[in-house]
């Protein structure tokens, strides 16, 4: 896998995992590629011409960023790669505080926002685009 900053064009390429099949809608809406990508640094992680995942941190204030990454439905092959690519990343972000969003039911997001070292604050209900709670991580700095 080859990392490389994010263009608008990576998620027009991206075909998501079924988990997150719902935010299709929004990552096809016209400028929303072109947002992530000036929001805050991303990046895109490229197996030869496939998209397997976008990642990044949209900033907030200076010192508050919300880390989102989206992952191919044939992203399996590559996971370990985009563990290793995120967790670098997120070790260059000199925010102070760092959240991330996972939908209440997605065990998988869970478990890779615990391993990413992020920590879970509680409950959103009615977070998502389609209504479904999610849970608030974050991972801070002194």
């Amino acid at each position: 896998m080859v990392v490389v900053p994010m263009t608008a064009g990576h998620l027009t390429r991206l075909r998501l995992q079924p988990a997150q099949a719902v935010l299709a809608p929004l990552v096809a809406e016209p400028g929303y590629g072109a947002m992530l990508a000036e929001a805050g640094p991303a990046f895109a992680g490229l197996c030869g011409d496939r998209v397997v995942g976008c990642a990044g941190v949209v900033r907030l204030t200076a010192q508050r960023g919300h880390a989102w990454a989206l992952l191919a439905c044939d992203a399996g092959h590559s996971l370990t790669a985009i563990h290793r690519a995120v967790v670098g990343f997120l070790a260059h972000q000199r925010m102070r505080r760092i959240e991330t969003a996972v939908d209440a039911e997605f065990a998988a997001g869970h478990r890779w926002a615990r391993m990413l070292g992020f920590e879970c604050e509680g409950l959103m209900r009615a977070y998502g685009p389609d209504g479904r709670d999610a849970h608030l991580y974050a991972r801070t700095r002194d």
